[in-house]
């Protein structure tokens, strides 16, 4: 039995007056003390964990109106916070001891847009791919691209002035900044924007805060000119934040939004920004250009950038092969040459142009300077058109940050020194330094970056558990800053300073340091807005922080016991790279964080829970295979429960009964986080100490139950279709809408159709021409007891077919035992249902299951719990339907052309790419057409949706994204889903019946017995 983790760490008094006085000012948003969000928020995608004391949600400006007035009163001077938006920074630059103050959850409206003048106003929380979405049918876009823009907020942009693949010909993100609105502390509100010398000093001279902050910067910037010009490089990611150099433009504006952008929210609380947007090019392409030695790759970009190509992109041969192991390789092995699967190094050459000739113009005139500087490394180029394949390359590029963090050894790549910039020509000499200095330490490292700016992203494999990896962190970071100042650059050319502050008063000098000090004093004079970042004001006695004294996850991690660490590995592997912070309503990761906007309820949320939970447990010396407490114990506990007894086990188990196990974090997270599988074992552990609800025995029991109802479906489906009966599973059990059986005899129905049981004697006794077409189908609860009418229709269809059919007997599956933490018994079903497959598997005779959700356990929950030879083969339909294309083309069936639209299970999508394609390669065979359109969860997931705790959530969920794809069809094109609880879900909520293919298959070409 596990312990109760009793206390959780208590509130500063400073921070409890003070969220006391918010809360009573009016403030709207949430505030949040629990340990939960804590934790949560307490890392972000770097190396570092600070928990913070609170974390708080403005719902609108005036709620940071309300802070920030708070912040100035002199009661309230400890109070310290931090603004954050997307998380995805590498450095820190969002954590804090103090409060967090998240203004993504609420704050995420487009305000206002102009697309003939070409801005658009946003608010600091808006996304930017959702913004791109939202102006992509004008034909205009907000042009920094980041790896993270399906996640990065526009605030957080601003606040690190980000920037990535194209920023030589696009610029950073303050390139496009027109005005900011800001709230400094004590409460006022300003809008920024660049003004007329003239029109500067005409505002210049009122008293107000703003005002004053103004005409001290404009002094600045005067009397340290020189120095300025002698200090700020010379590149295209030159200093960013407290940015002197161009306080006044080039065009003689004087420009606030220099000092704001990149500023890290050190002054002030960014709440509005308006943007320049620019034109989408209207066609581009790629030259993937491979390489046999990375060094080879980054000395020939400057030959290559002689074409001027839009951008240029590089990886390294360790980032190819994560991604040579990643799901989405498929989508992108043909867009390169065969070389790249030995390839140590590639580059992605960008083209575009608004006219077709001109684009190919480019391309020609590239593979003339490439003819014309022959090099000798160079293994071969492929040119990719059209905008699917473009994007397709580019989401694989934009995987690299995730990927690294996914190899298989103790010691992973990390940032803390990888986002360096140097001039493009000197990069190859400063990597070939780089590179010597890490092989000295005898690190790995994986690279990837702008090679065109002269950024390339390194990062050193560290294990940071282990004391003397912790201790490089030190010594490599020193090294990397005497390097880029050997080369003229920058140690932080991309993500911000945060963390690695420190380092600003050598690279700024004494003198312009002081100036930040000042600008510094005037916005935030007492250091209550992200302290120890960038600078600290002249009048308080504060220092920056230290990278090698700021807390590491890994000094937590280290603490947790080996049994825990490993038996909860892909909790503890998370990065925070926050790929499930995914904005899109239509991709499938993450339903729960999309319909909540919790971020506890996420996989990055979930694994950092669990993180915490193990390292508590781990204080305590709990074993993972724990025993059940006596019933009495846990009856006892759970009143305490009942009763208010805490326990963080509470906050932990909150957040995995939100996870609905659509298993799409395991396939979509770069680092294939597989919550599914760590909740399932949390639950098996709490409930040692506590009494499962009766649901979850229900649940664990239908399976085995059901060919029992199955005998008497009309007396079951009376009893469960009875108001009373409903009444007592919502309100007592937690069941709702439970579905009832079909009430259709499978035995009788297959000696009709004159299909047999499969027996090792009878699949035994197939003769060779037997053999070739004969199938077994292995069954499901869902469509064996509550969609029989399917299930009869595809055995009638197969047959129909010319296969010889043959039905396995039926044996539980075990997935709702795994989902719910019944691990022992999951092992045992597992184990039976396993061997009776294997022994039909074992006469060579193709195994194939309906259900998606039900058939893929057999390979992925079944391979963890088995040896690898026990595992069956069990084949999704489609998969077996794909190699039998040229049969049923042959078959002249003569179908009535028509076009198909098919939602996949979110389960099979992310977990078998191949799917959809293998579908329409059957539908081609029919003659008939399928397309699919991006779709997120229908929010029932098996059980999920059925659990009156999770109603409404389901149906959230549902009306993402789902409910807008079935009804813009509803009378028209058919939509066809391949999940039975999609299916089931629709019915539920909208009243569609929407068919599986196989269904449609039947009645297209068993139209006559139908008749």
């Amino acid at each position: 039995m596990i312990p109760r983790i009793a206390e959780a760490p208590s509130l500063e008094q400073a921070y409890v007056d003070f969220l006391k006085a918010l809360k009573h000012s009016g403030f709207e948003g949430q505030i949040h003390t629990d340990y939960a969000d804590r934790v949560v928020l307490s890392t972000d995608n770097s190396i570092y964990q600070r928990q913070p004391q609170a974390v708080v949600y403005p719902r609108h400006r005036d709620d940071v109106v309300k802070l920030c007035t708070l912040l100035g009163d002199p009661r309230f001077r400890r109070v310290v916070v931090a603004p954050r938006g997307g998380g995805t920074g590498t450095n820190g630059q969002s954590l804090s001891d103090g409060i967090i103050v998240d203004l993504s959850r609420h704050m995420n409206q487009i305000l206002e847009f102009n697309p003939d003048e070409r801005w658009v106003r946003v608010q600091s929380g808006v996304v930017k791919d959702q913004l791109n979405a939202f102006v992509k049918s004008h034909g205009l876009f907000f042009a920094p691209e980041l790896s993270t823009s399906n996640r990065a907020t526009i605030g957080g942009m601003v606040n690190t002035d980000a920037s990535g693949q194209g920023s030589c010909r696009y610029g950073k993100t303050r390139d496009h900044v027109l005005e900011t609105e800001s709230v400094m502390i004590g409460g006022q509100v300003w809008t920024a924007s660049p003004l007329s010398l003239a029109d500067f000093f005409d505002q210049a001279g009122g008293d107000g805060p703003w005002q004053k902050a103004q005409r001290t910067i404009h002094k600045i910037y005067q009397d340290n000119r020189a120095e300025i010009a002698a200090r700020f490089p010379k590149l295209n990611r030159c200093l960013t934040g407290y940015d002197l150099a161009h306080i006044v433009d080039k065009d003689n504006t004087f420009n606030l939004n220099s000092i704001l952008c990149g500023s890290e929210g050190t002054l002030a609380f960014l709440t509005e920004v308006k943007l320049n947007l620019v034109p989408i090019p209207k066609y581009s392409a790629l030259v993937n250009v491979c390489y046999a030695d990375f060094q080879h790759a980054l000395e020939d970009a400057r030959t290559l950038m002689s074409a001027d190509p839009a951008s240029i992109e590089t990886v390294d041969g360790i980032v190819l092969g994560l991604a040579r192991d990643n799901i989405n390789w498929s989508k992108v092995q043909d867009l390169l040459p065969k070389e790249a699967e030995s390839a140590q190094g590639v580059n992605f050459v960008e083209f575009t142009d608004d006219c077709e000739d001109g684009l190919k113009a480019q391309i020609t005139r590239f593979e003339a300077v490439m003819e014309s500087n022959p090099f000798t490394s160079r293994l071969a180029y492929q040119v990719v058109e059209g905008d699917a394949n473009v994007k397709a390359i580019w989401g694989m590029r934009k995987l690299s940050v995730g990927l690294l963090g996914n190899v298989s050894t103790a010691a992973r790549p990390i940032p803390f020194v990888e986002d360096t910039a140097v001039p493009p020509e000197n990069l190859p000499d400063f990597i070939r330094e780089f590179r010597a200095m890490l092989d000295r330490y005898g690190l790995p490292y994986g690279m990837f970056g702008h090679v065109d700016a002269g950024v390339l992203h390194v990062r050193p494999a560290l294990d940071m558990k282990v004391d003397g990896d912790k201790a490089l962190l030190r010594p490599i970071t020193d090294e990397v800053q005497r390097l880029v100042t050997k080369y003229n650059g920058l140690l932080w050319g991309e993500h911000g300073k945060g963390v690695r502050s420190e380092y600003v008063p050598e690279v700024f000098g004494p003198q312009l340091y002081a100036c930040l000090q000042d600008i510094k004093s005037l916005f935030d004079p007492h250091n209550q807005l992200n302290p120890g970042k960038i600078c600290v004001p002249k009048q308080v006695d504060a220092r920056l922080l230290k990278l090698d004294e700021v807390p590491l996850r890994g000094d937590y991690d280290r603490k947790v016991p080996e049994h825990l660490r490993t038996s909860f590995d892909s909790a503890m592997n998370c990065n925070g790279n926050g790929a499930c912070f995914n904005y899109d309503l239509d991709d499938a990761m993450c339903p729960s964080w999309k319909a909540t906007r919790e971020r506890r309820h996420s996989p990055k949320g979930r694994s950092s829970l669990i993180r915490e939970w193990v390292y508590r447990l781990g204080q305590q010396d709990v074993k993972v295979a724990g025993k059940n407490g006596s019933l009495l114990t846990r009856l006892k506990n759970s009143w305490g429960k009942k009763r208010g007894d805490y326990d963080f086990s509470h906050e932990v188990l909150e957040a995995m009964d939100g996870c609905l196990a659509c298993k799409s974090c395991v396939s979509q997270c770069p680092i294939k986080v597989n919550v599914p599988a760590f909740r399932s074992l949390f639950l098996s552990l709490y409930y040692t100490r506590y009494v499962r609800p009766l649901r979850h025995y229900l649940i664990a029991n239908l399976e085995g139950l059901l060919p029992y109802f199955a005998r008497v479906p009309k007396l079951y489906n009376a009893v469960m279709g009875s108001g009373l009966v409903k009444a007592i599973l919502a309100h007592q059990v937690g069941m709702v809408d439970s579905p009832l059986l079909s009430g259709r005899d499978l035995v009788k129905e297959m000696k009709v159709l004159g299909i047999e049981w499969a027996t090792p004697d009878r699949l035994e006794a197939l003769s060779a021409p037997e053999r070739a077409k004969a199938v077994v189908v292995v069954q499901d609860a869902f469509t064996r007891y509550f969609e029989t009418d399917m299930l009869v229709k595809s055995l009638a269809l197969l047959k129909k077919l010319g296969f010889m059919v043959f039905v396995a007997a039926y044996q539980s599956n075990g997935k709702p035992l795994q989902v719910h933490g019944f691990l022992d018994r999951f092992r045992t079903v597992a184990s039976q249902s396993a061997a009776a497959l294997k022994v039909l598997e074992d006469c060579n005779v193709p195994l194939v299951g309906l259900e998606p959700s039900m058939t893929l356990v057999y390979r992925q929950e079944y391979a963890k719990v088995l040896p690898h030879t026990d595992v069956p083969n069990v084949q999704l339909v489609q998969e077996w339907l794909a190699t039998k294309c040229d049969h049923l083309g042959s078959l002249d069936l003569n179908l009535p052309r028509s076009d198909y639209v098919l939602l996949p299970h979110c389960t099979e999508k992310t977990s078998e790419p191949a799917a959809f394609s293998q579908w329409q390669s059957v539908f081609a065979s029919f003659g008939l057409g399928l397309s699919t359109q991006p779709s997120g969860c229908c929010g029932m997931a098996g059980t999920y949706g059925h659990e009156a705790d999770n109603l409404e959530t389901s149906k959230e969920i549902y009306a993402l994204s789902w409910q807008k794809k079935v009804t813009a069809h509803d009378g028209g094109q058919t939509v066809l889903a391949t999940g039975y609880s999609c299916r089931c879900q629709v019915k539920r909520l909208d009243d569609i019946s929407l068919s599986h293919p196989l269904d449609l298959f039947y009645a297209l070409v068993c139209a006559e017995e139908m008749a």
